[in-house]
């Protein structure tokens, strides 16, 4: 019970200020636990014991509210991938706008999925401990007053697909704070689980993989998430086509792909239809893409896709990925042809279309570049270029023009916390103002994750329209970890818009410079109250010169 009170006192408070839309509660206890995903035991991160972590299934402008217990040996933050937190950057989960939950803590996150549909995730956003776990689904539906532009579907599958090692999260990190290389991961997981014995030269037996089960005939919505460490993977289902309906909270114009590459932190949503005869079971696939694939065969993923009247089990090779190794132009192409719906409504019922971001004039424009990772103070560290502080500040209602330009070897994803944006072009090549020309300036897709391909660039367009303090990161593990991002500081400077964030909520954690504000609380996880030395440790290092922004805004 006393676990619970924080819960209700934050839903009591909020209720006032949301009171006509409806609340959503969980209760989640963050643990170690012991799984052999690719047959080898090994500590991987659940919440309320699942690996993946459970579906927050919610509805548009759902106040959520979500108790986390860290039981975990380390500080924890949950960040919430592409939920916006419309002027309440507080709730965001990520260093510089909140303190991590030290071990054997809870804490209360309390939020609003304001004018939002669609598929998206959360995850431990410190410390690459998304490499162990602690994923799980966010899935935002629409209002029953709203039109769906497809057809309901028969049932809803979250499938997430990553690659994974078998070294410990803080082996991984040990192996980064040392200058290394991670190097090959040891597979693909799919819904936590290792593949389905394809091959047996190649796969091990006895290990455990996803079986999804289907009747003939139905069609079903998939959501797929990419929530690995840093490979981009190419996702297709044996005989069958994948219309592609959203991304990241974004209905797109529906067309079918036979395969489609998601990149590291992006999220899409498929109709797939059970449409074959069921001779056998079907080959889910979700392969290594852009590497020598002769090397790397075991960075392979593959559940089973079983009918009900299936007469037998799934046999022979992977259906084929796309036949272009290292050439990313059927990639780049693949992702220049997903187009926004502009004519449906999604969280309201207005069109998509309905705000022109390519009439509108441009406030600033930001050219974030992507260079191989460098030697700062004797440490191996990855940068953003070309910006002489961490922050970008900005005003309420400017539009920004944000260039991302990838000049290392590997596809990197850049995510931005607190909004949707809209990408309006990629090429190969360095951007220059003439590149301008080349943008989609009426149907680009919103979302909050796009990839940069090695020896491209990437634009984006966003509408400031929640003040903030907010996080532009790379959604590769390794790279994040190792130094690349930076904020958005969204302020009103003279009120004329009279609009401001919310206030830093009433639970606030302090930590770092401000530790001594902090309320002790007695440790109730199942981890040991001494695994807070590490929280100071931590903190002192990498947040206080965060914090001490985050405040400032």
């Amino acid at each position: 019970m006393a676990a619970l009170a924080p819960l209700l006192a934050v839903a009591f408070l909020a209720a006032a200020a949301h009171a006509a839309d409806p609340f959503a509660f969980f209760d989640w206890d963050v643990t170690y636990m012991a799984a052999s995903p690719l047959g080898v035991p090994q500590q991987v991160i659940a919440v309320n014991k699942q690996f993946p972590g459970p579906v927050m299934n919610v509805t548009t402008n759902y106040n959520v509210v979500v108790n986390v217990l860290n039981s975990l040996d380390e500080p924890l933050l949950i960040t919430w991938d592409g939920i916006q937190h419309r002027k309440n950057c507080w709730q965001d989960g990520v260093l510089g706008t909140t303190c991590p939950i030290p071990p054997g803590w809870n804490w209360t996150y309390n939020f609003q999925v304001k004018d939002q549909i669609g598929s998206f995730f959360y995850f431990p956003s410190l410390g690459m401990q998304r490499a162990a776990g602690g994923f799980g689904g966010i899935t935002v539906n629409n209002r029953a007053v709203i039109s769906v532009p497809f057809d309901t579907p028969d049932g809803d599958i979250t499938l997430f697909i990553g690659d994974w090692y078998k070294k410990n999260h803080t082996h991984l990190r040990k192996m980064l704070d040392d200058g290394k290389e991670l190097g090959m991961p040891d597979g693909v997981l799919m819904n936590g689980k290792g593949p389905y014995r394809y091959n047996d030269s190649l796969v091990p037996d006895g290990i455990e993989y996803e079986t999804i089960k289907v009747e003939p005939g139905k069609t079903y919505r998939f959501r797929v998430h990419n929530v690995g460490v840093s490979t981009s993977l190419n996702f297709r289902i044996q005989n069958h086509n994948l219309a592609l309906v959203e991304t990241e909270g974004s209905y797109t114009m529906k067309q079918n792909f036979t395969n489609l590459d998601i990149h590291v932190g992006q999220s899409y949503s498929f109709l797939v239809t059970m449409d074959q005869n069921a001779s056998s079971d079907y080959y889910i696939v979700a392969s290594a893409r852009f590497v020598n694939e002769s090397l790397w065969t075991r960075v392979t993923g593959v559940a089973i896709l079983q009918y009900s009247n299936s007469k037998g089990k799934a046999s022979g090779p992977l259906p084929d990925p796309p036949n272009d190794e290292y050439d990313k132009t059927f990639s780049m192409n693949q992702a220049r042809s997903i187009r926004m719906n502009v004519s449906t409504g999604a969280a309201r019922p207005n069109p998509q279309g309905s705000f022109h971001y390519g009439s509108i004039n441009v406030s600033q424009v930001y050219k974030l570049r992507n260079e191989p990772p460098v030697i700062i103070n004797g440490k191996k560290r990855t940068t953003l270029s070309v910006i002489r502080t961490s922050v970008i500040n900005s005003t309420y209602k400017n539009f920004l023009e944000i260039v991302f330009q990838n000049n290392d070897t590997i596809v990197q994803t850049y995510h931005i916390d607190g909004y949707a944006f809209w990408v309006v072009g990629m090429d190969y090549g360095e951007w220059t103002e003439n590149s301008r020309g080349t943008y989609n300036k009426w149907d680009g897709v919103s979302r909050c994750t796009t990839q940069v391909f090695p020896g491209a660039w990437t634009a984006v367009m966003l509408s400031l329209d929640s003040p903030g303090f907010w996080n532009v990161r790379t959604e590769n593990l390794d790279t994040w970890y190792l130094g690349q991002e930076t904020y958005i500081r969204v302020v009103d400077p003279d009120g004329g818009y009279n609009v401001t964030e919310m206030v830093a909520p009433d639970n606030m954690l302090y930590c770092g410079l401000l530790r001594d504000k902090q309320k002790a609380q007695k440790p109730h996880g199942s981890s040991s109250s001494a695994a807070a030395v590490k929280l100071n440790n931590y903190l002192l290092v990498v947040l206080v010169p965060l914090l001490a922004l985050a405040l400032g805004h």
